[in-house]
């Protein structure tokens, strides 16, 4: 907060000699205009009011210089001097956001799982590919659910801990093959 009223500080002063320079530039063109308009021009020189670019680009020669030079000078001035300030307010704009809770649907279809396979919520990696076909998940965005739900809500019961996952204790990793609904439970054993 303390940067932008600094910044806004040192852009004031610029901005109000802009301002100030604009202004007295638009009374040099109305001063011309009017000359003009008692050469013949008539009110056709009021209306375009200084706003087309011939008159912007008015000739060094008369003393007068060109608005967009100026701010074209200015803008330099400010970019050089605040480019460093820029670029890292530029990057950390560009910088991925946190992308916060998983879609509700994405979310419901892994605890369906989780709810199905509570003894044993490890699924195999045939599953993992199904289930993040089946929600439009990362396989990553899977991994990290349920490593997350494990650590978070899973307590492993007291027969379970010192079970190994193998071919010889498959009705803890699958209940049911053959009366399971959910193509995504079966898997290679």
């Amino acid at each position: 907060c303390e940067m932008l009223i600094k910044y806004e500080q040192e852009l004031s002063k610029p901005f109000k000699e802009a301002m100030l320079f604009l202004s007295r530039m638009e009374s040099q063109f109305k001063a011309i205009t009017f000359s003009n308009s008692d050469s013949g021009c008539g009110e056709g020189g009021m209306d375009r009011n200084g706003s087309s670019e011939e008159e912007l680009d008015v000739d060094m020669n008369n003393g007068v210089v060109d608005p967009q030079a100026e701010d074209r000078e200015l803008k330099g001035q400010l970019l050089r001097k605040y480019s460093g300030y820029l670029g890292s307010l530029k990057q950390e704009f560009m910088k991925k956001r946190k992308k916060g809770k998983l879609p509700k649907e994405a979310r419901q279809q892994l605890l369906d799982w989780w709810t199905r396979h509570y003894k044993w919520p490890y699924p195999s990696e045939a599953q993992k590919l199904a289930l993040a076909e089946s929600t439009g998940l990362d396989q990553k965005q899977i991994n990290n659910w349920f490593i997350n739900q494990r650590k978070r809500h899973w307590k492993p019961s007291e027969d379970m801990q010192f079970v190994v996952m193998d071919a010889a204790h498959p009705h803890y990793f699958i209940d049911n093959i053959f009366g399971n609904p959910y193509p995504m439970d079966v898997s290679l054993l």
